[in-house]
């Protein structure tokens, strides 16, 4: 199948590790020039060499916390004036664990900007010249814990919710204008992220960490975790031409976990 997805301009953030990376690599894959942004200069130099040339695509680099206000502004006017992607990778690093209550404010508000606000902020900036150019495509990397929260994870649960209402409200307001806007929820994707959390399960139960991996593949109807490479398979389709009719989605990738329909 042709994704329709060569010579597109990706930016992808949160590039530099985790699912952003295996994004970034599988639209590069389909011949996307890609723009990788996350706050590891480094990390993004690499990557973008490695692109480059294994696939040929033009791959450069934004170093942005979207921590901080100013930046994701900077960000923002880059990507009307300079970046004006085709596709918009929403994502960012997730917050500490934590349960809801006795939250330090500066985690709330932290947390906050760089998961809502910025992302608010750089997405309508993409969708503008999406909208003039009659084609795009945005994808927010949220969490099962937007459908089913995730104990001691009340920060993500929370501000991922507001980016899920986000979305799907934007999505009415530019599917005439050819841009679709849809999430895509990771369950237990083997990320350096979830094994953070897995080891926090660890510590707090007294269990060691295979452990832990064992008994939530069990608990998993795939019975294992899923592999950044698959998930990125999903994200890729729902950036393509083919995906041009599905918008103001939420779609899960992960094993079957989620038992509700």
């Amino acid at each position: 199948m042709d994704l329709g997805l060569k010579g597109k301009t990706a930016l992808v953030l949160g590039a530099s590790q985790g699912l952003g990376e295996a994004i970034a690599t599988a639209l590069a894959a389909e011949g996307s020039n890609v723009v990788l942004a996350a706050r590891s200069e480094d990390k993004l130099t690499t990557l973008a060499t490695t692109l480059s040339n294994t696939y040929g695509v033009t791959a450069s680099t934004v170093a942005a916390d979207l921590s901080d206000p100013a930046v994701a502004a900077s960000l923002a006017e880059r990507v009307r004036k300079e970046i004006k992607p085709d596709i918009l990778i929403a994502n960012a690093g997730g917050p500490p664990a934590s349960p809801s209550t006795g939250v330090a404010p500066e985690v709330w508000q932290s947390s906050a900007q760089t998961l809502l606000f910025s992302i608010i902020q750089i997405t309508e900036a993409a969708v503008e010249g999406m909208r003039a150019n009659g084609w795009g495509r945005v994808l927010a990397i949220g969490s099962s814990g937007v459908i089913q929260p995730i104990p001691n994870l009340a920060v993500s649960n929370t501000i991922r919710g507001a980016v899920a209402g986000f979305c799907k409200t934007l999505a009415a307001e530019v599917a005439g204008d050819g841009v679709t806007v849809n999430m895509i929820l990771p369950g237990k994707i083997d990320t350096g992220r979830v094994e953070i959390l897995d080891g926090g399960r660890a510590k707090r139960e007294d269990k060691t960490l295979d452990q832990v991996r064992a008994e939530n593949a069990a608990a998993i109807p795939a019975k294992r975790y899923g592999t950044p490479a698959e998930f990125a398979a999903v994200a890729t389709f729902l950036c393509s031409d083919p995906a041009a009719y599905v918008t103001g989605q939420m779609t899960r990738v992960d094993g079957g976990m989620i038992r509700s329909i």
